[in-house]
């Protein structure tokens, strides 16, 4: 048996399908990187060779995550320039005290590090009320937080408001997936939207009301009800891959009931 031709991308295809992802025009994109339509549209049919310079000019205007600039260098010919360390490794020390700092310092309240598939990279002592009572094939590396918030068995099965977070974290993870180009992302999107949860109507809208300011969490925590809301922060100028993938997820108390009960704790 023959072997199978793998077919490699090229850089036209590349920048083609970066551009259409960001519903930008050949035109509106020549004016932004300051060249002419022409040449654009030559760099997407091959007819013309870009400059590395070119490359990062256009990635930087199409604001292409860096993991997917380096195969645009690599697909035009050239080594990539981003590099893609352990976050454990000597050189990322800088970003691991960052990391403690923050998540230390948002105790009581849980707070995690995640990866640009949500995989869980760090946490606080915190956020060990997520793991509660969830099996242990949840839990094994690497763990995944939007998993864990919306599994059944997880928080999924916690959570009072379930159709209205679910509806968010859904809309978000769809929104990440086509933005960032990530398949991997396409895919855990499609397998929490086909979790099902026995006596939940999943097509309840929820309607805001005048008080309303955030979509909380109420999250069931034995004869209590924990009302949260989060917020998310990421590293302003990165030039590592795994730096510029990395999301501080930090949960905040909903009511002054909530603030007191972490606060006992």
């Amino acid at each position: 048996m023959g072997a199978v031709a793998v077919h490699e991308e090229s850089f036209g295809e590349l920048l083609r399908a970066w551009r259409q992802r960001r519903r930008v025009s050949q035109l509106d994109l020549a004016i932004e990187a300051d060249v002419s339509a022409r040449h654009v549209s030559f760099l997407e049919t091959g007819r013309a060779r870009p400059s590395r310079e070119m490359v990062m000019k256009l990635a930087e205007e199409l604001e292409v995550p860096l993991r997917h600039r380096n195969r645009l260098l690599v697909a035009a010919g050239f080594a990539p320039v981003y590099p893609e360390r352990e976050v454990r490794a000597p050189e990322m020390e800088v970003v691991r005290r960052a990391l403690d700092r923050i998540l230390a310092g948002h105790e009581p309240y849980p707070a995690v590090v995640v990866d640009a598939m949500w995989n869980l990279v760090a946490a606080n002592s915190a956020a060990g009320m997520f793991m509660e009572g969830v099996p242990a094939e949840l839990l094994a590396e690497p763990v995944n937080v939007m998993r864990l918030s919306l599994h059944p068995q997880a928080m999924g099965g916690r959570l009072l408001n379930l159709a209205e977070v679910r509806a968010h974290l859904l809309h978000q993870l769809r929104r990440q997936a086509e933005a960032s180009g990530h398949g991997r992302l396409a895919e855990l999107h499609d397998e929490l939207a086909s979790y099902t949860y026995p006596g939940v109507d999943l097509n309840v809208a929820h309607v805001p009301g005048p008080g309303d300011i955030l979509v909380p969490l109420r999250i069931a925590a034995g004869d209590r009800v924990l009302s949260m809301f989060t917020t998310i922060a990421t590293f302003g100028t990165p030039l590592d891959v795994t730096v510029s993938e990395l999301a501080i997820e930090t949960f905040w108390p909903g009511d002054e009931e909530t603030a007191a009960a972490f606060g006992r704790a």
